[in-house]
């Protein structure tokens, strides 16, 4: 997609005129926060899912980060919306993304203007794997997840997801679809990108935010799903070993949304086959985002038309 329109502080620009200056400080030093948003086709025209959520996260990452992002919430979720309106799409993947640009060069990033753009593309399968009825591939990865007190993990931010594309690259390279990554105490964190849930004995386990994870919008609407149709669940910490013994297993983000995991370093998943409780809150899942759900499309969905 190279035709379409980009928000550029405050303006939309051609795709191709969406630039910045090769000595930005965010290039050189991370010191960028992002979001990624979904928008889907619904019963109903296109729609966003969980915008202001979305949008309320990048502005706290922004606070982590000593960035005024210049515009208020409804500014942004406005521009959200005007940037979907402008580029030819019925389904579409949102990145918006605030950074310190062009100034003075050097680790302070402070004395730097703050920029926020917002793209959106066709993103149709962020996560493949070779066989769908029995999931995704992983491998326990051997670079540890960034620890909190050497990164603030609640910020969605570009430095952060350094670690995650060494993790990520590792996995492909071994043949794999996807890393799970290890904090300092040996406790299971999270994907490169997605939460991760188990489920043992008919109970819903997801590790906590405490111990590294990104506090995952899709991770919460899982939660949310799962207490509504009365399935036990559990936040707390996850050993290596129970991945292996797990019944079903599966991970949740933005781009992968809902995506079942058949094996874990070479070790099968429950029966080889995606489980009861992970089809079930995969299925009401996909009904929330395309709009056939009346109770939760109306709470999580933003009308663009």
């Amino acid at each position: 997609m190279t035709d379409g329109r980009i928000w550029i502080d405050g303006s939309l620009v051609n795709w191709d005129d969406a630039r910045i200056h090769v000595l930005t400080h965010g290039l050189h030093y991370g010191t960028g926060v992002f979001e990624g948003i979904r928008c889907y086709k619904t019963i109903n025209g296109r729609a966003v899912f969980r915008l202001p959520d979305h949008i309320q996260r990048l502005l706290d990452s922004g606070k982590i980060y000593f960035m005024d992002l210049g515009y208020s919430k409804a500014q942004l979720q406005e521009a959200v919306i005007d940037t979907i309106r402008a580029n030819v799409v019925e389904e579409c993947y949102i990145r918006p993304i605030a950074y310190y640009g062009y100034g003075k060069m050097g680790v302070n990033p402070l004395p730097n203007k703050v920029s926020v753009a917002i793209a959106v593309w066709k993103w149709d399968e962020y996560l493949k794997e070779n066989d769908a009825e029995r999931g995704a591939r992983l491998m326990v990865s051997a670079w540890t997840r960034i620890d909190n007190r050497s990164m603030p993990m609640h910020a969605k931010a570009t430095a952060n997801y350094a670690n995650s594309s060494l993790a990520r690259a590792e996995a492909l390279k071994a043949g794999f679809d996807e890393a799970i990554m290890l904090n300092t105490n040996g406790m299971v964190v999270e994907a490169s990108a997605e939460n991760i849930f188990i489920v043992k004995d008919n109970l819903l386990i997801t590790p906590p935010i405490a111990s590294g994870a990104l506090n995952g919008i899709t991770r919460d609407s899982i939660l949310t799903l799962a207490r509504e149709y009365k399935i036990p669940c559990e936040i707390r910490d996850i050993s290596r070993d129970e991945l292996y013994i797990a019944d079903e297993l599966f991970l949740t983000g933005t781009a992968a949304e809902v995506k079942p995991v058949g094996e874990i370093d070479n070790r099968i998943i429950g029966d080889g086959k995606n489980g009861v409780i992970t089809k079930h809150l995969k299925k009401a899942f996909e009904t929330i985002v395309h709009g056939r759900d009346k109770k939760f499309s109306q709470r999580w969905l933003t009308p663009v038309n």
